[in-house]
């Protein structure tokens, strides 16, 4: 039954019953606790060193001798746990442990006669507390036993019994990319994936005499059972009743059959005529399909200090179809499709499917879609094709607005499409995506940051302007300017019919990033803004080294070499424990496969590409920040990366190859600006497919991909007319290319 606003209505009197499972009382608040799960989580995958099997088994007595006596002997008599938390290494184990309920139990009432539970502690303020309050205890009871476990070596090997407990430990080791995606720890997500978990329990329950295929959870309804079985005592205490239907549950930790999933959703949708994946619980933890970009999202944000440079939001969506397309009504079922497109942004998107493809008596996932926020929403159309031209003339159009998205019930809102068709679309809350920037040429500029124009002399009451730079326009994925660059190249003094700018010196040629957007006094002519929030400095350096090196004011040095080929060396100055170094080409999670770029890769591929991988001592192996391609100036970065830095090291790279190789390298000696693509037309990144989409979908174009898997086409496609812009002419106060090339080389 279906609402107002279109979502589907839980009180269908039909489906009261299962549609509110209130019978199944679950007594862990499930919202905060998965959340302080997930964080938990994240916790044991950045701590590397409880993945080695000396110190799991150093873990694991600690937990036997120690810590279960401790926590037996402070709760006997108690109704609830004492305030009590363990350091990391015997909580990991005791998480593991009670993921097997059923060996939890045999080993706590064969030991200590009773189930042990675990407190609720959900915050920070109360787990420091506990913390505190548990190694005062155990340094009482255990003066010889350090609480927080001391680092072993590979040599060191307890005797330890319980081989068993090793095992589920280490298997248990993965259970983090399973939770990765950052809007799992949103609270509108945790409030739908505790509704659907309960009515997963619910057809368990109403189909324990009729089904003997095991039932496959997906992701979120996943991490809300592992939730639940982390406190052992309530968990079978909720669920006593529904103790063996549990069986028929796949764990996360086992192997999937392709039949246990289909006959999931069927009996999903047979109870509550939806389907049973959603926006962001998939069954993607059980393939090999994942999201292809870095979506992780981290507290701080470096880019936060910089107040033109505006935050991108992703969300995933999901587009499900149900119906027939056949009666009286349809005229020519083989000229009528169904169109999505945005409702905002992106005009091209033009994704259509024929009606014969998607009909059906079930639920069918049609789209898999990643969106910016800024999008608004999605429009489903109905077209049939006709006339000479072959255009198609739209019959109906449905609206879904994310923000009418993002207050339905479990983030759902079915509508009619026309006649027997029903269309449900599903999101995840939007959460911060990597930044993605490119640079397009602009105007020359003198020593104060404006622009050399007759307008601006007249302004200046004709007073001549020294300095040339050269200067380029930052801007974000909305079209939005948000950075200026500029490049000193030459000194002197222009007047009208005057003197011509001189060349300066290799050391002089600084590169400076300035915050904001131009100051327009007349149409495309301007000032650069005032604020200078990073510069690179090369120093003077011999060319028969074949090097070139940059100061950067973040506090790097950046050493350019030549000899065999390009190579990047990154010196870190900052204060901070984490480290930097740069990769040719795209590397870690950016790599491309051939069968994902759909084309044969070659060496070319990675021309201009360069990954930044920043390590931390908790992850001294590193992660991916930052993509860049110095030849199109594109860069996208996470949100913990500074977006200063990055600019920097593209620029300074640029210039330098040029510099070296004599040539318009990136089309570094344009200095016009340029017409770009109309604003809405395209917005990269503005909509990916999603890689099972990548290949299948017979309209999907480069521009529905990640934009390094196809960068030249994505950038630069239809921008630019390379023989148009080609043909610019400069005038003596620009100075002719000439002046841009001279520099280290002779």
């Amino acid at each position: 039954m279906q609402g107002k606003n279109g979502n589907i209505n839980d009180s269908t009197p039909s489906l009261s019953k299962i549609s509110d499972p209130g019978g199944i009382l679950v007594t862990v608040d499930l919202v905060p606790a998965a959340r302080r799960h997930i964080s938990f989580l994240t916790a044991i995958a950045d701590s590397s060193w409880l993945h080695h099997t000396p110190t799991l088994l150093q873990a694991i007595r600690r937990y036997e001798e120690f810590w279960m006596p401790l926590i037996f002997n402070l709760s006997d008599g108690l109704s609830k746990p004492p305030m009590l938390w363990p350091p990391i290494d015997i909580e990991w184990v005791w998480y593991c442990h009670c993921l097997n309920p059923v060996n939890y139990r045999k080993y706590c009432r064969s030991r200590f006669l009773k189930l042990i539970e675990k407190p609720a502690i959900f915050d920070d303020e109360n787990e420091e507390y506990a913390l505190i309050r548990c190694r005062e205890i155990w340094t009482i009871r255990y003066p010889s036993e350090p609480f927080d476990l001391e680092p072993v070596s590979d040599t060191f090997d307890p005797n330890v019994a319980d081989t068993g407990l090793l095992e589920m430990v280490i298997k248990c080791g993965s259970l983090y990319l399973k939770f990765s995606e950052p809007f799992m720890s949103e609270t509108v997500y945790l409030i739908a994936a505790k509704h659907r978990y309960k009515r997963f329990l619910s057809v368990l329950e109403r189909y324990r005499d009729e089904n003997t295929t095991r039932l496959v959870p997906t992701c979120d309804i996943h991490l809300m059972w592992m939730t639940h079985m982390s406190f052992p005592c309530r968990y079978e205490e909720d669920l006593k009743e529904m103790e063996g239907d549990l069986e028929r549950v796949v764990g996360g930790l086992e192997g999937v059959k392709k039949e246990e999933v289909e006959e999931t959703k069927k009996l999903w949708e047979r109870t509550f005529d939806q389907p049973y994946e959603r926006a962001g619980a998939t069954f993607d933890w059980i393939s090999s399909k994942k999201w292809p970009i870095s979506w992780d999202v981290l507290d701080a944000d470096v880019n936060s200090k910089y107040k033109a440079l505006e935050p991108r939001f992703l969300l995933e969506v999901c587009i499900f179809v149900k119906g027939r397309w056949t009666g009286k009504e349809v005229t020519d079922p083989k000229t009528t499709f169904l169109r999505c497109r945005t409702v905002r942004s992106h005009r091209e998107l033009k994704i259509d499917k024929p009606i014969l493809d998607i009909s059906s008596e079930t639920w069918r996932k049609t789209w898999h879609l990643y969106c910016e926020f800024g999008t608004r929403g999605v429009v489903l159309e109905i077209r049939q094709r006709g006339g000479c031209l072959g255009r198609s003339k739209m019959q109906k159009m449905i609206v879904f607005l994310w923000n009418d998205l993002l207050r339905a019930t479990s983030l759902i809102v079915v509508r009619e499409v026309e006649w027997d068709m029903k269309a449900l679309v599903s999101i995840t809350p939007p959460v911060q995506a990597p930044y993605l920037l490119k640079c397009v040429p602009d105007r020359v500029t003198d020593d104060t940051g404006a622009m050399i124009s007759d307008v601006i002399l007249r302004m200046n009451q004709y007073r001549p302007q020294e300095g040339r730079w050269l200067s380029r326009t930052v801007l974000d994925h909305a079209g939005r300017e948000c950075f200026v660059i500029r490049i000193r190249v030459g000194g002197g003094f222009w007047r009208r019919g005057g003197e011509t700018p001189a060349a300066v010196r290799w050391e002089d040629r600084i590169i400076e990033i300035r915050e904001g957007s131009w100051s327009y006094v007349a149409g495309s002519v301007g000032t650069a803004p005032e604020k200078i929030v990073g510069t690179a400095t090369p120093k003077e350096e011999d060319s028969r080294e074949k090097k070139a090196t940059w100061c950067l004011s973040t506090g790097d040095v950046l050493t350019i070499c030549w000899e065999e080929g390009l190579s990047f060396e990154l010196e870190n100055g900052c204060s901070d424990e984490s480290q930097v170094r740069l990769l040719l080409g795209r590397k870690l999670q950016y790599q491309v496969k051939e069968a994902e770029s759909g084309h044969e890769e070659d060496d070319c591929d990675e021309d201009g590409f360069i990954t930044l991988v920043r390590s931390t001592p908790e992850n001294p192996n590193g992660r991916a920040t930052a993509l860049l391609n110095w030849r199109l100036f594109a860069v996208e970065f996470s949100p913990e990366e500074d977006a200063v830095l990055v600019l920097l090291l593209c620029m300074a790279i640029i210039r330098t190859v040029s510099e070296v190789r004599r040539e318009d390298v990136g089309r570094l000696l344009v200095r016009r600006r340029e017409k770009e693509a109309k604003l809405g037309r395209r917005d990269w990144g503005s909509v990916m497919l999603h890689p099972c989409c990548c290949s299948s979908s017979s309209s999907s174009s480069v521009h529905l991909r990640p934009w390094y898997w196809n960068a030249k086409e994505v950038l630069t496609s239809t921008e630019v007319d390379h023989l148009r812009q080609s043909n610019y002419s400069y005038s003596p106060a620009d100075g002719g290319d000439g002046l841009y090339k001279r520099g280290i080389m002779p």
